[in-house]
């Protein structure tokens, strides 16, 4: 991957999750809702930020939850990126 965020920017890749119902059918990516987790694939160096100091707290490699509407989506090749700023990251999963 060539992206290289700047200040408190953080690019995510959404997970890809299969899901099925109770009843065992199996649905499709568009019949669902956009998932709201996704894999950190590179971290900005944070610092001032409007004025403000900023530590990021996610690295690369972290599971998060991000805000539904969050961030602008890029696409590059085949893949499809979001980048979003590090406030708009809800929580990190362990």
């Amino acid at each position: 991957m060539n992206i290289k965020p700047l200040g408190d920017r953080v690019v995510i890749k959404l997970l890809e999750t299969e899901e099925t119902t109770k009843g065992g059918i199996v649905l499709p990516g568009s019949a669902k809702e956009k998932p709201q987790m996704a894999e950190v694939l590179a971290v900005g160096p944070g610092g001032m930020v409007d004025g403000k100091e900023v530590v990021m707290e996610v690295k690369v490699g972290d599971h998060v939850i991000y805000s539904k509407y969050a961030g602008t989506e890029v696409k590059m090749g085949d893949d499809e990126y979001i980048i979003v700023r590090q406030s708009d990251i809800l929580a990190i999963v362990e």
